[in-house]
């Protein structure tokens, strides 16, 4: 985010503050579909992200003056969607912090994709040229990537979702869910190969 971008946001949380309602519409308008997609990520269940994002707008409006700039103000609102998302997942004993699956030993992509020494079969193609938003304007793939990011782990489907689906760079990523950069590589990785995996299958 530019110094502009800051600007304009610091504008806005300024006018919130002094009680202006349309600045607050205008910034509900602007993230609530953001923060909605995020919380499914997270919980996996419609009726519980409704929840955990109408819960989150009334914590965010109480603490807005709290809000010190140190991170951008939607890394600081998902911070505050996932501690609700943990706290209603945790009761239902679905909760696994970020960090550890990240740390978990997982083969990324099927290791029969590989010869003895170690080189793909089969090149796969180039993930920058196939971004998930691209796939999504494609029809004959579009049930099949959101089939494979719904059974992803819950991390990876944060991450991937955040940085391919959002467009967040992977500073707030990081900043948002607390992990460090090397776990949300490996999360980022996972996820994206997992979802190539299953686009392999459909694809010509």
């Amino acid at each position: 985010m530019g110094a502009a971008d800051r600007e304009q946001e610091g504008a806005l949380v300024g006018r919130i503050l002094a009680g202006d309602a349309a600045a607050l519409r205008l910034l509900i308008e602007r993230e609530h579909a953001t923060l909605l997609r995020f919380a499914r990520a997270i919980t996996r269940d419609d009726d519980l992200a409704q929840e955990v994002v109408q819960d989150a707008w009334i914590r965010i409006h109480r603490s807005l003056a709290t809000f010190e700039k140190r991170s951008s103000l939607r890394t600081w609102m998902a911070r505050i969607v996932i501690n609700r998302a943990k706290t209603l997942t945790v009761r239902a004993a679905r909760w696994v912090p970020f960090a550890e699956e990240a740390e978990a030993h997982e083969d990324a992509v099927d290791p029969a994709c590989f010869t003895p020494r170690g080189f793909w079969r089969e090149s796969p193609s180039r993930w920058h040229a196939e971004t998930p938003e691209r796939l999504l304007d494609r029809q004959q793939v579009t049930a099949a990537i959101q089939a494979e990011i719904a059974e992803l782990p819950t991390a990876q489907r944060a991450v991937l979702t955040l940085r391919d689906l959002e467009g967040w760079d992977s500073q707030e990523v990081c900043n948002a869910l607390e992990i460090s950069e090397s776990n949300q590589r490996v999360l980022l990785h996972r996820g994206r190969s997992r979802v190539r995996a299953g686009l392999a299958k459909v694809m010509p």
